[in-house]
């Protein structure tokens, strides 16, 4: 039996416990050595018993691993200081197991032509586990829409602007392929143009670098998706319970009416493999579609007539959905627990991954929940033992019913809102924790940048000894920065991916998301080819996603390092002066896209560019300051106001009504944007309103927003400076 060396996670404890200062400092390069204590661990930590059933949100799989993560968290040697379960009553959405979903070509006599596989091809008797869910779109209504097919490529808004100009959409079914639009969008932009029914496929040319046959090429020979595999998601946008916004969803919270939800999709969604993709699409007639919409498969994409070819055998005939899908209000558990901090137990460093998959889940999301059990496990051994305890208090989140919209993480932050927002300092999230096995990628708000670099320094790329994480991810990633030089190159959290959306966006808690992922410049993978299929095990992830597990390794002391920096050292090692470098970023971004067609309207750029230029004083102001100050000898009240300067400062970007379309989005520079500018999201997205539509009050609302965020800026910065 395979086992994961999961191991050697941090724990730098003993040396950070003594309180001194570090890593707020630039990115220095003196201390890149793996420190001794990264090595010493010795236990190995068995994945397949996080995966060897499926364990899908409030399913008897799902409740063996809250039983699983409450048995580690309690125990008598190696456990936290008190762990329990944390229950919300959620809105959730599933498939009818005694009326299977199906998608069938019909003719004009009702005999059944086609059929659609109901469930993935297996390859491994884990992937016929009675419990391995069907494929389904979750929160996609029930019905039974009968019509001609049409091709609509991704789904997105301008894609059935253009196929609505050549074919007429009114009640036919749309296929469409993952990628381009969420997934609740491809059905909720078609339904305004008559479309009554939608599939949703993975392109071969999108997963599979082309690949398609499972006799040589995919799995089970090659991580590469096979035919019949199948994403399942949830189809819904908002993040959080849907009858519960901005409350915790408790027995007795007030639900609003379940037909007042909204952003899902209002017809039936279904999808399918692109196996079964392939027999659709290459019966298609009416014209080619354009080239960026062709794929993967050995045949012309066209629109559909609508309908297939005259000389298809499915001629004149008809696709017909049967979805039973159908929505409960169901208890879903978090597994909390948490480390007392010895000096400021009411500061909270929190590190969170989400335990419920769609399947076995061994990639999404068990690498991650197996990499924070083996770091409590070093942690709270110590604790046990006498050895440590941090400065800060450490709280871990095991979230229930991430797959259905982030829910346990944000029902989290809804019920202690006040609690979070007022003594948070960070929020880790390792939720897919390997999407391979190449370099590390890391997402997170510019404060957090130093604190990632100074603990990547410290730790070992996978089979290469002398080379750190750090280095080894600045030859796959890297930019220049005015100030640091060349760097690896972090995302940002501009969206809802994970459970870091509640804690960036609603609470404004600096944030960060960190994972082992492959190498772009030898696949066009969107993602890791078995994402959300039943062919997400074991199995697969030891093959071909981490052979020995040592990505997970690196992923463990890089997370590890960080968390005990954050938790153990006497100045926050946040960098405020990283902050200005990406707001001067945006800025130059906005003043190059805008300003220009901003002033032929009157409207004025400079408070926005004053706004800036005085958070870079107020940053420089004072990490001058700190830089000056002896503060292992300051008295604690002076080294506590720094702390909260440095840790507030992301909430004093939050503006409550900047955004009130968009549930949860109160943080006004990396709010979720559809315009796709890497600048202000709020200004990017009036700007492309008004630059569409025309209209004077389109034209207002980019000037609102600019005074939005130059407030938002200026307040930011005046949380930077001395104490009035």
């Amino acid at each position: 039996m395979l086992k994961q060396a999961l191991l050697g996670v941090l724990c730098a404890a003993v040396v950070l416990s003594i309180g001194i200062l570090i890593g707020h400092f630039g990115i220095s390069k003196s201390s890149t050595s793996e420190p001794s204590w990264v090595k010493d661990v010795a236990k190995d930590v068995d994945e397949k018993e996080l995966t060897k059933i499926p364990h899908m949100a409030t399913s008897p799989g799902d409740e063996q691993t809250v039983q699983f993560m409450l048995k580690r968290w309690k125990d008598p040697d190696s456990g936290l200081d008190d762990a329990w379960r944390q229950e919300y009553a959620v809105y959730l959405s599933f498939p009818d197991p005694d009326r299977p979903n199906k998608v069938t070509v019909v003719d004009p006599s009702d005999a059944e032509l086609f059929s659609v596989r109901e469930k993935e091809k297996p390859y491994t008797d884990d992937q016929s586990h009675p419990d391995v869910v069907q494929p389904y779109a979750a929160y996609a209504p029930a019905g039974h829409p009968r019509g001609k097919l049409v091709y609509a490529h991704q789904g997105k808004a301008s894609d059935y602007e253009q196929l609505n100009k050549t074919v007429d959409l009114r009640g036919t079914i749309a296929i469409t392929r993952y990628g381009g639009a969420g997934r609740a969008a491809k059905a909720i932009n078609g339904a305004p143009y008559g479309v009554i029914g939608v599939l949703v496929y993975t392109d071969p040319l999108d997963i599979n670098d082309g690949l398609m046959s499972d006799t040589n090429e995919t799995y089970p020979h090659s991580w590469y998706l096979p035919p019949s595999g199948v994403e399942r998601g949830s189809y819904s946008i908002p993040f959080g319970d849907m009858l519960t916004p901005y409350l915790a969803a408790k027995d007795d919270t007030y639900r609003i009416p379940r037909e007042n939800v909204t952003e899902i999709p209002p017809i039936p969604v279904q999808p399918i493999g692109f196996e079964d993709a392939y027999t659709l699409i290459r019966e298609l007639g009416g014209d080619a579609a354009p080239n960026d919409w062709q794929g993967g498969f050995n045949c012309t994409y066209n629109y559909g007539g609508p309908g297939f070819k005259a000389e298809s055998v499915f001629n004149n005939s008809d696709v017909q959905l049967d979805i039973y899908n159908h929505e409960t209000v169901i208890n879903s558990s978090n597994v909390m627990g948490i480390i007392k901090g010895s000096v400021e137990p009411d500061r909270y460093v929190i590190y969170g991954n989400h335990r419920d998959s769609w399947v076995h889940g061994a990639i999404d999301p068990s690498s991650g929940t197996s990499v924070m059990l083996e770091i409590t496990r070093v942690l709270g051994s110590m604790v046990k033992q006498g050895k440590w305890r941090p400065r800060r208090s450490i709280i871990f989140g095991s979230w229930g019913a991430e797959e259905f919209g982030l829910i346990g993480s944000a029902e989290y932050t809804e019920e202690y809102f006040t609690k979070l927002s007022e003594r948070t300092v960070s929020y880790i999230n390792v939720d897919i924790a390997t999407f391979a096995n190449a370099t590390l990628r890391a997402s997170g708000v510019p404060s957090v940048q130093n604190v990632i670099f100074q603990a990547s320094q410290q730790v070992s790329a996978p089979g290469h000894d002398s080379l750190s994480v750090y280095d080894n991810w600045i030859k796959y990633s890297n930019r220049t920065s005015p100030t640091h030089g060349l760097i690896p190159r972090m995302g940002y959290l501009t969206g809802a991916g994970s459970d870091y959306a509640a804690f960036i966006h609603y609470l404004g808690i600096a944030s960060m998301d960190l994972s082992y992922t492959y190498d772009r410049t030898k696949t066009n993978a969107r993602i890791y080819p078995a994402y959300h299929t039943a062919y997400d095990t074991f199995d697969y992830a030891s093959k071909y996603i981490d052979p020995g597990f040592v990505s997970h390794q690196a992923v463990a002391r890089t997370a590890g390092n960080i968390l005990i920096r954050l938790a153990d050292s006497l100045l926050l090692p946040l960098s405020c002066n990283d902050y200005a470098e990406s707001l001067e970023d945006y800025l130059k971004e906005a003043v190059s896209l805008y300003e220009a067609q901003l002033q032929a309207k009157a409207i004025s750029m400079d408070p926005l560019k004053w706004a800036v230029a005085n958070f870079r004083r107020e940053a420089t102001k004072l990490d001058e300051l700190i830089r000056s100050s002896d503060l292992a000898n300051e008295t604690p009240l002076k080294v506590r106001r720094i702390n909260d300067q440095l840790m507030l400062l992301d909430r004093a970007f939050l503006n409550p009504y900047a955004f009130p379309e968009q549930y949860g989005f109160r943080h006004v520079i990396w709010a979720s944007s559809s315009a796709g500018k890497p600048t202000f999201p709020g200004l990017a997205d009036a700007f492309a309103r008004a630059q569409s539509s025309g209209e004077p009050r389109d034209w207002e609302k980019v000037h609102y927003h600019l005074s939005v965020l130059s407030q938002a800026i200026d307040g930011a910065a005046s949380m930077l400076a001395e104490v009035i």
